[in-house]
């Protein structure tokens, strides 16, 4: 097995007067020797681009600059600031969901972009409009770029902890809203993940952290751009969200409710490849106003029919005026004694419901749930047994349609 000088001194061989290095990232030098471990080649790659890059006097420099830039109040600002300043062109930091977070000087008509992840997730995207000369820039910036995401991540989960015993409170009736938004108009939305997890502690581990993560990318969302009147500019972007079982919820103060319930559900479904839902309340004020809009937005939620659907309570079918009744409530808890019957954690009465709200093959409803198709069309038979009935039948359907619409407040 060749020694990391063997492999440095290989990869150091000259390419052709006046010719270019053969690779530019480590990555490349793999590629080309791939009769030789990759991580070797890989560290000896890595060695030898740093020490060129230590060679450049200027470097200390610029990364002093850009540390600089990271430690102000404002990290994602200052550094696109000072790219712009030291570039001549236009830098711009952008979200996971695309909008725009920072941004600083001029184009220059020669975009370049580079996409931000961190831990396999997609956290934002750097912009750089610069000339040709400061195209190397790039790499580095992006790593700046994406450590002052991650700050503003921290700073919003910080907020968030915070701010999920306030919301908490107010909708298990133990807090006030008249504390919370001092008497404003306000909203709640209700998100989940339309397909069920698979089975496992790891799994229900990682749909707990998803869900953290969509409650993270509400909460940014609203921080970044909830405009508040000019009567209360201490309190811009002020937004509470927590995660319920298995349902992030978020809670804001409304001012043109269909636009901001239609940029949550598109920040939500551009952060995540799952497929979210989302339904959202109508505007609240006053107290006992909290309980009301959960229950409307899990309501909306349940009304929710597509994969990646969003529906606001006041555009709901008619028919949820029954349903927001009592007069449901006795079938309801005959479908619940039913299907309690069966002691499974209720996995049946979840596919069951998937089931109502899917058109076409089993096979897909299967895929979205993460099951084989004949778990699911035996958890479909567990359920006609205890039911006493065919899911054939349309009578049988429509109960069960309405006992499950028929949310509890």
């Amino acid at each position: 097995m060749p020694t990391l000088a063997q492999l440095t001194a290989a990869l150091k061989l000259p390419q052709g007067k006046g010719s270019k290095k053969a690779f530019e990232t480590p990555e490349e030098a793999v590629a080309l020797m791939p009769n030789h471990p990759s991580a070797r080649v890989y560290e000896a790659a890595f060695g030898l681009l740093t020490r060129e890059a230590l060679g450049s006097s200027g470097l200390p420099a610029l990364l002093s600059a850009l540390r600089g830039a990271l430690l102000q109040g404002r990290p994602e600002q200052e550094l696109t600031a000072l790219l712009a300043r030291l570039t001549g062109g236009r830098a711009e930091i952008r979200a996971s969901w695309g909008d725009v977070v920072a941004s600083a000087g001029l184009p220059t008509g020669q975009p370049l972009s580079l996409r931000l992840t961190h831990g396999g997730r997609h956290v934002g995207a750097l912009l750089l409009d610069v000339s040709t000369e400061w195209r190397p820039i790039l790499p580095i910036a992006a790593e700046y770029a994406l450590l002052a995401r991650l700050q503003s991540a921290a700073a919003g989960a910080a907020r968030r902890r915070v701010g999920e015993r306030t919301l908490d409170a107010v909708l298990s009736g133990q807090g006030s809203e008249n504390a919370v938004l001092e008497g404003e108009a306000y909203a709640v939305a209700v998100a989940a993940f339309s397909n069920e997890p698979a089975p496992g502690a790891r799994a229900r581990t990682a749909r707990a952290a998803a869900l953290d993560v969509l409650a993270a990318v509400g909460e940014g969302y609203f921080f970044e751009r909830t405009q508040r009147p000019e009567s209360h500019p201490d309190r811009a972007g002020l937004v509470y969200c927590t995660v319920q079982d298995t349902r992030a919820v978020w809670l804001w103060p409304t001012h043109e409710l269909e636009r901001e319930a239609q940029g949550l559900h598109a920040a939500l479904t551009a952060s995540t490849a799952q497929d979210v839902r989302l339904g959202v309340s109508g505007r609240q004020v006053g107290a006992g106003g909290a309980r009301t809009a959960l229950h409307e937005a899990r309501q909306a939620l349940a009304a929710t029919r597509e994969a990646r659907g969003l529906t606001l309570f006041h555009e709901m079918d008619a028919l949820y005026a029954l349903l927001l009744g009592s007069a449901l409530s006795t079938l309801r808890a005959q479908i619940q004694a039913r299907l309690a019957v069966l002691d499974d954690d209720g996995r049946i009465e979840a596919t069951l419901r998937s089931y109502l709200t899917h058109t076409g093959p089993l096979s897909l409803l299967a895929e979205r749930q993460n099951l084989h198709v004949n778990t699911l069309r035996y958890r479909l038979r567990r359920a006609e047994e205890v039911l006493g009935g065919s899911l054939s039948d349309p009578q049988l359907l429509a109960r069960l349609y309405l006992a499950f619409a028929a949310e509890e407040g």
